[in-house]
């Protein structure tokens, strides 16, 4: 079965360029164009999305506020936010309501080819790692993101849910850590390591590794560089 992509830019070169790259994949169908949010969620009434393929700067409705309505939805399609340097603020919000990870739009066409698979397939659209580079610089600007005064770590009630060995893992996640690579830090196989993750996902009700990251700097478990917050 072909991944049925939708393209949502508000530049029409722009995604004559995406279609284009896609289109000579053999396992990808562009579905569905729109140029803006309010034209991306009226598509999805009438069109099976596996893939979004999102802008965040857009009129009538961002991408931030598409993505959150989109993700609310059930069985909804992953979101691949497409972002600039300088709007690398916009997509922290949008990985905030459910985006699955971000990529740069001048990102080389056999990346973005790979992205789009591997969000298709349940992974992660970005590595952890190049998640938590973003947060390092916008986190310690955004309310919420483990700033001075907030509590850290255990004194959260959303890390309360979590066992201590969960909560260990989470921290590695959150440093951008493969399941191979904390298998290898906590002396654990790499199949506990994915019960464990799965079991953090359910418990914190997040939809991927890379929420993971993210509420792993809203509570301070991480603060930005990926180091650990202060033990309490």
């Amino acid at each position: 079965m072909s991944i049925r992509v939708m393209l949502v830019d508000d530049q029409m070169l722009l995604r004559t360029g995406f279609r284009m790259v896609l289109a000579a994949q053999p396992d990808m169908e562009v579905v569905a164009e729109a140029g803006d949010g309010v034209e991306a969620l009226e598509a999805l009434r009438s069109t099976e999305v596996d893939v979004v393929l999102m802008d965040v700067r857009m009129p009538k409705l961002d991408g931030v506020e598409t993505t959150r309505r989109i993700c609310e939805r059930e069985g909804a399609p992953k979101v691949i936010i497409l972002t600039t340097f300088d709007l690398d603020e916009y997509a922290f919000s949008a990985l905030k309501a459910g985006a699955g990870g971000f990529m740069l739009k001048d990102v080389p066409p056999e990346e973005l080819l790979t992205a789009i698979r591997a969000v298709h397939s349940g992974d992660a659209v970005v590595a952890p790692s190049t998640t938590r580079r973003l947060l390092d610089r916008f986190a310690p600007m955004l309310p919420g993101s483990g700033g001075a005064g907030g509590a850290v770590g255990r004194d959260r009630p959303e890390l309360a849910r979590l066992t201590d060995r969960e909560r260990e893992v989470m921290l590695l996640v959150a440093q951008g850590l493969s399941n191979g690579e904390i298998a290898a830090r906590l002396v654990l196989s790499e199949a506990t390591v994915k019960t464990h993750v799965g079991r953090i996902l359910t418990k914190l009700e997040l939809r991927d590794r890379v929420q993971v990251v993210v509420m792993a700097y809203e509570t301070g478990l991480v603060r930005a560089g990926g180091s650990a917050g202060p033990a309490r």
